[in-house]
């Protein structure tokens, strides 16, 4: 197959990888020496096993199998997790302070499995030693979050400071204030707190689609979408970087983590760009914002899906549909930001020796494809999206025996169920520390109260000033914060307001996600610009600004589909015909087109001031839903270009004149 010369790939995967380490706790694991490390293996084997057998074919009340998830997230936290930064990461054998921790989550969430039933029964009394160990919980549950889950343990300790002091607080924010045992019976011997949503998405789908992506990286998967967006895009003007957007898109669906994909797949596509010609700061910017659109883009959109799809109760399949159009413009439009770029700059493809064959692709690699093939048809068939993962899991063992180099043996499956395993510790107990967050505003009425203040500021109907404060807030709350917890926060409080102001639910929860998702690479945090610029040897702040510039249709898009929702599948209005649905998406994408060429300068020629104002103005007409303002765009679009192809004829003929 051929490839890419990339001589200091191995030296810039290590200072990616040193670079997420420095932002994402996630990846700042022990490497265990000896018996434990054969010992961990087996665990996590043994972990992957129980998930996949009780989330189908198994049967288990749900708060037993949330407690039985959460005792592996702990345990797994204080064994890989560093207790402190300065602590060495290769060790034989963890700390006796992580052996005690790990004893006491193991007796206190068994004592609640063999206990709730009971307690359920009695209607939620517990005796004063089941609240001491209820205390114990919470903290065990704060500590492991310190470990794991960076920023967020500290938001998550406001909230819960909030349930105390509360009644020291003048005005509508205030509370009367609850007793002890009030907050531990709801945070942990109820299914308000620790033992929500989160958790239980987590439980199921997140676990399982995370073992999913470990499966399809150890098959080769990742090698055969970089062919693939080689050979689709790989010759075009920026081929490099346009190979870029896509294969970042296509890893960034699966695994859901911004920040692991700029450092897996950015080691790669960000030397390429600058070989190719373009500058460090927009080769780190475009790679972020690519990575980022991962988190919402289907199939699996992170895993984010299925818990969008929980909270509104609707099936899978309505979120997938919703997701859609506005991911495929993000994409386009990153695309379209590459392409202008590229001609600005007159930059080419790459060289045909450096692009595969597609036949050669398809042939030797294109057998990978049939574990998302078969995701998308059992779902289609009417199985859950669980029943459909964990049958991909084997479709994937079973496509890598079709060829001897993407085979994998017994210890390519044990090494996939280990990493998945440990892949899902990180954002499990992100699933966890939320619950505490998502307990106080059920417990104290916050999201009410919260709902009460926005509305003061904000009447019926006025869902863009609604959209402007979700949209700062969600940004806000986001940064540093994993993709799956912010959305989960921001759909806590803000989701009922908007749709109290006016929005149906799902634009809501979809304008929450994307906004969440892109605080990724909204400064000062920009945790993913902060890995990608370390990678280019860029300047962060600079590498961030562009981020923001060459991804302007994530942060554009949600407001329009926010007031005319004509642009999510299956969430029009009544009697909206496909031809509307499809006039509005045409549109879009010639929206999204003049939004680039605003943001890049560029068209056939370089843009003045007023040609870019004016692109702009035909952005914002040709993606507002109605038929009127595609009508003005359009007839604004053929005078801009017409202009600039006369300027550009004329430059030409001064040329040839000499």
């Amino acid at each position: 197959m051929c490839e890419i010369p990339q001589p200091e790939t191995t030296t810039v995967r290590k200072r990616a990888e040193k670079l997420r380490e420095e932002v994402d706790s996630e990846s700042k694991t022990r490497v265990y020496l000896g018996p434990w490390r054969t010992f961990l293996v087996g665990l996590s084997v043994l972990w992957v096993v129980f998930q996949l057998y009780f989330t189908t074919i198994g049967t288990m009340e749900a708060i037993t199998l949330r407690a039985w998830h959460a005792m592996f997230l702990l345990v797994f936290c204080f064994i890989l997790y560093p207790g402190t930064k300065k602590e060495k990461r290769i060790r034989k054998m963890p700390t006796v302070i992580d052996l005690i921790l790990v004893a006491t989550t193991i007796y206190v969430f068994s004592y609640l499995v063999l206990n709730y039933p009971r307690i359920a029964l009695s209607g939620g009394f517990v005796t004063p030693f089941e609240d001491y160990l209820g205390l114990v919980a919470i903290v065990l549950v704060f500590l492991a979050a310190n470990r794991s889950a960076g920023g967020l343990v500290w938001l998550a300790a406001a909230f819960l400071a909030y349930n105390f002091f509360g009644h020291w607080i003048p005005g509508t924010l205030g509370h009367a204030g609850f007793k002890i045992s009030r907050l531990i019976g709801h945070m942990f011997w109820s299914s308000q707190g620790i033992f929500g949503a989160g958790i239980g998405v987590s439980a199921t789908y997140i676990f399982v689609f995370v073992l999913f992506g470990s499966f399809l990286n150890h098959s080769g998967f990742s090698n055969f979408i970089n062919n693939v967006s080689l050979t689709l895009v790989g010759r075009s003007p920026g081929g490099p970087a346009k190979v870029g957007v896509v294969a970042s898109g296509l890893m960034g669906m699966i695994n859901g983590s911004a920040i692991a994909n700029v450092a897996t797949t950015g080691s790669i596509t960000i030397p390429m760009m600058r070989e190719s010609g373009y500058d460090p700061n927009f080769s780190a910017a475009l790679v972020a914002a690519a990575a980022t659109g991962g988190q919402f883009c289907p199939p699996i959109m992170g895993a984010v899906a299925f818990l969008m799809a929980e909270f509104l109760g609707v099936s899978y399949s309505v979120v997938l549909l919703a997701a859609i159009i506005p991911a495929a413009l993000y994409y386009i439009g990153l695309l379209f930001a590459v392409h202008l770029e590229a001609r600005r700059l007159g930059l080419k493809g790459l060289a045909k020796e450096h692009i595969p064959s597609a036949w050669e692709v398809i042939k030797k690699e294109g057998h990978m494809v049939a574990p998302l093939v078969s995701l998308l048809a059992i779902m289609a068939l009417g199985y859950t999206p669980l029943f459909a993962c964990v049958l991909s899991i084997f479709v994937t063992i079973v496509a890598s025996w079709l060829r001897p180099k993407t085979r994998m043996g017994l210890k390519k499956i044990i090494a996939a169920c280990d990493e998945g395993a440990r892949g899902a510790v990180s954002v499990g107990v992100c699933c966890v520390i939320i619950g505490i967050i998502v307990g106080t505003v059920s417990l104290t009425g916050l999201g009410l109260k919260f709902g009460y203040i926005m509305l003061r500021i904000v009447g019926p109907g006025e869902l863009l000033k609604a959209g402007m404060m979700v949209a700062l807030m969600s940004t806000i709350l986001g940064m540093g914060v994993p993709g799956i917890a912010a959305y989960v926060i921001i759909t806590a409080v803000a989701v009922p307001v908007m749709i109290e102001v006016g929005s149906a639910a799902i634009p809501a929860h979809m304008f929450c996600l994307i906004y969440a998702s892109l605080s990724n690479i909204t400064p000062p945090v920009a945790m993913s610009v902060y890995v990608a610029s370390g990678i280019a040897k860029a300047d962060f702040t600079k590498s961030g600004l562009l981020a923001v510039k060459v991804a302007l249709a994530g942060f554009i898009l949600p407001f329009f589909f926010l007031l005319n929702p004509v642009l999510l599948l299956g969430c029009a209005p009544a009697g909206t015909s496909i031809f509307t649905i499809i006039r509005t998406s045409l549109g879009a994408v010639v929206g999204i087109y003049f939004l680039a060429v605003s943001s890049q300068g560029w068209l056939l020629k370089k843009c003045s001031l007023v040609e870019r104002l004016a692109a702009l103005a035909i952005a914002f007409l040709s993606i507002d839903p109605r038929a009127i303002t595609d009508i003005v765009g359009a007839v604004m679009a053929v005078s801009l270009l017409g202009y600039q192809y006369v300027a550009v004829q004329r430059e030409r003929k001064q040329i040839a004149l000499g």
